[in-house]
């Protein structure tokens, strides 16, 4: 069957390609890409963030982690027992609140960042490469707003 061609908009004059979701998912697609292709020791994006949060401030709940890289508790959850597998994190009851979990960044996962941060700045500059100096401070700025 012939594959039919596209209207110019579909109902009510919506058109996917005019939508932010549509442009950030698509960019997010290529960072991810160029992540996964240059990040050192197997870590996804998520993985990464909580590693460097950790190694700025050694030992953090892990709720208090979760808001410092943006993820919800179940997200936290399963990057900090990914990474205990791997032994880049350590986890203790919190000495203060038994309620709460601390989780510190271990020597392997010190050693992996320091092995990442290259890494992870040439993934900033290859994913912002099409955008001059004033368009990437322009982005970044943008998105800290609308995020």
């Amino acid at each position: 069957m012939a594959r039919a061609e596209a209207k110019a908009t579909a109902p009510g004059g919506y058109r996917l390609e005019d939508q932010v979701g549509f442009h950030l998912r698509r960019a997010g697609q290529r960072h991810a890409a160029i992540f996964a292709a240059r990040i050192t020791d197997e870590l996804t994006p998520t993985q990464w963030a909580a590693l460097v949060k950790l190694a700025e401030f050694e030992s953090l709940s892990q709720n208090r982690l979760g808001r410092e890289t943006a993820m919800d508790a179940a997200t936290i959850k399963g990057v900090i027992d990914r990474l205990l597998k791997r032994a880049f994190v350590a986890t203790a009851p919190d000495p203060g609140d038994a309620r709460r979990m601390r989780v510190s960044i271990t020597l392997i996962g010190l050693a992996a960042v320091e092995r990442g941060a290259p890494a992870a700045t040439v993934i900033t500059a290859e994913t912002l490469q099409p955008l001059d100096a004033a368009e990437r401070r322009n982005l970044l700025e943008l998105l800290k707003r609308i995020g």
